[in-house]
């Protein structure tokens, strides 16, 4: 129905000028939410207004019950399943307990303590985009917009705003643990875990609460010993978003294009242009390499998880490998965390090759054991890479040279002549480099 307008037809001669009043309450409201979204545009600065972001966010989320706080019982089992699973993972893996702080989050709480994190994750893709535009647009029409470009800004700043409030509602309904999504996105060495979700998310299962929510504890507390106690790591993956989004360049004869095809005279021909994707960034090949390595990282944490926590957990509760995978399905197959971040920053956070990340961490402490399959962490240049994910044997072989070259390179240069034919001399130099730097003798 249109704005304004009761369901019965002016036009019908028999009704009375009282049938169809002209409903100036929708209007008062509209225009107090407009005027609450321009003030808020007003004291927020940066390419995204995140004050209107969590204002959206809250209302959308207030008519749902996964705003409604939670009974202290489920708070204290939060913190029982934390520390049952931190006691399951300390034979496992070499990496000490990295939770600091255990608690049990709203869907509201979530987005609270998320949002920093958000915005170092948004601004670079946000402010690339609206720069962007600005930089294509011709210098005359640069010099006659003049305090326009100003107002635009705010109105970009509204509308990521809008966007941003509107996919995190959807995922903070959704989200089971701080790093559901594959990124840290809550504080350092906080674990936290929603009840309300992970109740709505246990109704399909038919497994006992209890068992699901120590199965999602035992995730939370290992993402959080790898988060904890490899430095390199949460660092790697927020610059590779930012990497991604130095990336965007915007087609300027897109806009001659599209200028084409609206006729002034049919409003349907602008909507029908602005939806043809003329606008949308190119993907460059920088952005496709950025994706790459970050759907690298990504499967490589997400399958380290994947196998400390069935090690851990496999002979304690009857339903883990059901919910193994559940949750490697709801990963895989681009779930709300995916789609949420596609939309905010163009980027598509599916470990698409989980399974083989998993295979190669279970090759390798098979092979060499739990602490050497965890040191692979301890330098960015031991991590595998798409490549070895292909071949995880032969990664796995060549895993011991690599770390002997890190830490003799001395012993491993000895090692590589011996095998080239090389005979090296008494100091660790070869027989064939005089001490004087001269010509060896002809003899």
């Amino acid at each position: 129905m249109p704005f304004g307008f009761s369901p019965h037809n002016p036009d019908d001669k028999g009704g009375k000028p009282g049938d169809n009043p002209f409903d100036f309450s929708q209007l008062g409201n509209m225009l107090s939410q407009l005027g609450a979204m321009l003030s808020s545009a007003g004291t927020s600065s940066g390419p995204v207004n995140y004050d209107l972001a969590k204002q959206i966010a809250f209302q959308q989320l207030s008519s749902t019950a996964t705003t409604i706080g939670f009974a202290a019982d489920q708070s204290s089992a939060v913190t029982d399943a934390v520390h049952l699973a931190e006691m399951w993972l300390d034979p496992v893996t070499s990496l000490p307990a990295g939770t600091r702080t255990t608690q049990a989050w709203t869907a509201r709480d979530w987005i609270e303590r998320t949002i920093p994190t958000w915005q170092r994750l948004c601004d670079p893709v946000a402010q690339r985009m609206s720069g962007a535009w600005v930089e294509a647009m011709p210098a005359e029409a640069k010099q006659a917009a003049g305090p326009l470009l100003s107002m635009l800004g705010q109105m970009g700043g509204m509308a990521f705003g809008s966007q941003l409030g509107n996919a995190l509602a959807q995922l903070g309904s959704e989200v089971l643990t701080s790093t559901d999504v594959g990124l840290p996105l809550g504080p350092e060495g906080t674990a936290a875990l929603l009840p309300a979700n992970i109740e709505k998310f246990t109704e399909g299962l038919e497994r006992p609460a209890s068992e699901v929510m120590v199965f999602l504890a035992a995730r939370e507390a290992a993402h959080q010993r790898l988060f904890t106690h490899v430095p390199w790591l949460r660092q790697r993956l927020l610059d590779t978003v930012e990497e991604f989004a130095k990336g965007i360049k915007v087609d300027t004869s897109a806009l001659e294009q599209l200028a084409g095809q609206i006729d002034p005279s049919n409003p349907a021909s602008i909507e029908e242009a602005m939806g043809s994707g003329l606008l949308e960034p190119q993907t460059t090949p920088e952005q496709k390499a950025a994706l790459n390595r970050l759907e690298t990282l990504l499967a490589l944490v997400e399958g380290w998880v994947d196998v400390v926590v069935d090690a851990a957990v496999a002979d304690r509760l009857p339903g883990a490998p059901a919910l193994r995978e559940t949750l490697r399905r709801r990963r895989a197959s681009g779930g709300p965390a995916e789609q949420t971040f596609a939309t905010l920053v163009g980027l598509e956070l599916r470990p698409r090759k989980l399974r083989a990340a998993s295979a190669l961490w279970k090759l390798i402490g098979d092979q060499h054991g739990v602490e050497v399959r965890d040191s692979v962490w301890e330098h960015a240049e031991l991590v595998p890479t798409a490549e070895d994910l292909d071949d995880p044997l032969e990664f796995a072989e060549r895993l011991t040279n690599t770390r002997n070259a890190l830490e003799d390179p001395i012993a491993e240069l000895e090692r590589t002549m011996r095998e080239s034919g090389e005979k090296p001399a008494e100091g660790g130099k070869p027989e064939s480099e005089p001490e004087d730097g001269g010509k060896p003798d002809a003899g």
